[in-house]
């Protein structure tokens, strides 16, 4: 009996490996699409810069998500844990959104400081960049593990998880802080 319910498991998270794994292809794979393709050339009759505004509300809205879920999850209260931790990929995903729909309509925006703002701009904007892209598979698997009732791996990924979401969270909203002022 022991050996069938651990096959069941490890079929179970296998399941969750391949959704985190298609997930992470097709939201990187988007982003990275959006970068080198050609964006919309017809007229947009709204204000673009609002996007990026919305984008930082949304990871700020993550970020205060995320520090909620990790106070509750340290006073064992999973119910609320988990509450907050849906309210972060709710915020995520309309970040997703409009990131997305931005860098579909609009052309990249450059940074226009210089000395050493500039080197600490691109260094967030950097480590950033890595990050959201690695935090996307560990945030689903993180997410189906604990869903899935998977306490032990569970915690194993989540030590990992949660400080790279919030820096990627936080970062996002000072990327915008430093190049609001050049849209």
């Amino acid at each position: 009996m022991v050996q069938g319910e651990n096959s069941a498991r490890h079929a179970n998270d296998k399941q969750s490996v391949w959704i985190a794994v298609i997930v992470t292809i097709v939201v990187n794979g988007l982003i990275t699409y959006l970068i080198f393709a050609e964006g919309f050339s017809g007229d947009v009759h709204f204000d673009l810069t609002i996007l990026p505004m919305m984008n930082a509300i949304f990871n700020s809205f993550t970020t205060v998500f995320l520090l909620m879920a990790l106070f509750f999850i340290l006073r064992k209260n999973i119910t609320m844990h988990r509450r907050f931790i849906y309210g972060a990929f709710t915020s995520t995903f309309l970040f997703l959104i409009t990131y997305l729909t931005y860098h579909y309509l609009a052309e990249s925006t450059s940074y226009g400081g210089s000395g050493i703002l500039a080197g600490i701009y691109y260094f967030i904007l950097i480590t950033h960049i890595v990050l959201a892209a690695v935090i996307v598979p560990l945030a689903i698997l993180t997410f189906l593990r604990g869903f899935k009732n998977q306490v032990r791996k569970h915690r194993k990924i989540a030590r990992w998880t949660m400080p790279l979401w919030l820096y990627v969270s936080i970062t996002g909203v000072l990327v915008y802080v430093m190049i609001s002022p050049y849209y």
